[in-house]
This record gives C-alpha cells, sequence and structure tokens, in this order.
C-alpha cells in the first residue's frame, strides 16, 4: 500500500530572495526613484491613476519582502488629499528588481488601475510636470471658490453655483444671485492672466500667450453682455483675502436687493 504525501505548498519559498529583486539603492534621489519608476511602467505617462472628479495621481509600484513566506509581494500606491492608498497587484518572481518593478506595472495595466497614455498624450502640455500644474488649475470648485461660497453661505445668503446667468449665453458663473441680478467670478491667476502671478510659459511660449489674451478677451466679452442684460458682475483673484471678497459680495447683493441698481462690474474687469 502506497502511504500518500501531501502536495509542495508554492505559497512558501524555499529560501529569502536576493535582496537585489526587491530592494531599492539606499540613499537614492527622488529623482532616481522617479527615473526608476518611469523606466519600469514605460514612461511618465504612463502613471497616472485617475481619481475621479477629473482628477489625476502619479502611481508607483512598491516592492515589499513577507517574511513568513519569503515572497515578493508588489503594491500600487499613490497620494490623494494627505492619504496614500494602497492596491494589493500580485506577486512577483523574478530575480531583479527592475524585472520585478516592470512585471508590477503590467499587473497594474492588466487590472485597469491605471489610465490609458492615450488619454493624457492629448494635452497641450509638453511634459508631464506642466500637465500636473494644468490639472491643479481647475475649471471649478476650486479652494477659493469653496472658501467663498463658505462665507457667503454662513452670512445668510443662499446662490447657484457654477450657473449660467442667462440661459441663451453659454457663460458659466461661479456664484449667480439670480433674483438680485448680481454674476460672481472667482479667476484663477494663471487662466485669466492676473497682473501680480501670472507669469509667461516658457516652453511654447506663443501658443500660451495667445490662450491667456483670448481668456481675457473672453472676459471682457462676458463682462459686457452681462452688462447690458442688467447683470452686476463681480470678478475676484483667487489670491485675494475670501474674508474680504466675501463682504464685498454680501454689500453689492444686499444693495441690489434694497434698491434696483445700474448694472456694473465690480473687480478687475
Amino acid at each position: 500500500m502506497t502511504t500518500p504525501t501531501a502536495e509542495p505548498d508554492h505559497r512558501w519559498a524555499e529560501k529569502s530572495p536576493d535582496p537585489k529583486a526587491w530592494k531599492g539603492r539606499k540613499g537614492r534621489s527622488r529623482r532616481a526613484a522617479a527615473a526608476e519608476q518611469d523606466a519600469a511602467a514605460g514612461g511618465a505617462d504612463r502613471r497616472w491613476v485617475d481619481l475621479g472628479d477629473g482628477r489625476r495621481a502619479r502611481a508607483s509600484v512598491d516592492l515589499k519582502l513577507l517574511p513568513r513566506t519569503r515572497r515578493i509581494r508588489a503594491y500600487l500606491r499613490w497620494s490623494d488629499k494627505g492619504h496614500s492608498p494602497t492596491r494589493y497587484l500580485g506577486e512577483v518572481h523574478h530575480a531583479t528588481r527592475a524585472e520585478n518593478l516592470a512585471e508590477g506595472w503590467r499587473l497594474a495595466f492588466a487590472q485597469g488601475l491605471v489610465v490609458p497614455p492615450e488619454t493624457v498624450r492629448t494635452s497641450w502640455a509638453k511634459s508631464p510636470a506642466v500637465r500636473a500644474v494644468m490639472r491643479a488649475n481647475k475649471a471649478r470648485d476650486t479652494g477659493p471658490e469653496r472658501r467663498l461660497r463658505s462665507l457667503l453661505h454662513k452670512a445668510g445668503l443662499r446662490y447657484r453655483v457654477n450657473a449660467k446667468p442667462l440661459p441663451t449665453l453659454r457663460r458659466t458663473a461661479d456664484v449667480v444671485f439670480s433674483a438680485v441680478r448680481v454674476a460672481v467670478f472667482v479667476d484663477g491667476c494663471y487662466w485669466h492672466g492676473c497682473p501680480e502671478h501670472y507669469r509667461p510659459a516658457r516652453v511654447n511660449n506663443e501658443f500660451w500667450r495667445n490662450k491667456i489674451e483670448g481668456n481675457r478677451a473672453r472676459d471682457r466679452e462676458t463682462d459686457q453682455l452681462l452688462t447690458d442684460a442688467g447683470w452686476t458682475v463681480i470678478r475676484i483673484w483667487e489670491h485675494e483675502d475670501p474674508a474680504t471678497a466675501a463682504r464685498l459680495v454680501q454689500r453689492v447683493v444686499r444693495e441690489a436687493a434694497k434698491t434696483p441698481q445700474p448694472p456694473r462690474c465690480v473687480g478687475p474687469c
């Protein structure tokens, strides 16, 4: 009679892998670490994860050795509003760290955790760094907008957010007081060409100069169209103190509620 033997447990490695298979070089710079990730992913534009709401974050693959099983696991990590989400990708078994990082990225691609590079290459930006700055300058619900809205709400004012003052005009204001015809725009310093903080682009300068000048012209046209339609326009730069801006908006709205005011433009119009 043959005695049955147990099948080997493949979850356990016979010996620990060489540290070169998973450990990063000690004392390496942040730039060197980023270059290592770029090479493993197949390019810097292949390392983005989608956070939702139009936001993205640059991800990295981490390699960890599990002491008990003596196996290497790959994880995808990124940063989101002070948090560091982690997603387990799977085990990797190559002899070098570079091969294991590349395997980790292949797992991330296969699991659909990474944004396809084609969606990033459609950007006007010339580099990932410029793309990151452009994404930081959101079109709506920016930090200055939210702070202003919070102060206005605490003051007892009610309003519409990201709405068209005129239904027939394809222009959206950040805060709209329809009853008194007051439209508030919180302008980003970069996209609207703030005279204090805007700095011309060093790369593709002519394109960006025309782009910003076009935005300025559109702002002037919007102000004129709304004023002609009987609206009061308030423009606030994102760098302005939100408390001061909120007091200005309160004063204009409450004056308009008391007595009819002639249409005008308040701020950098």
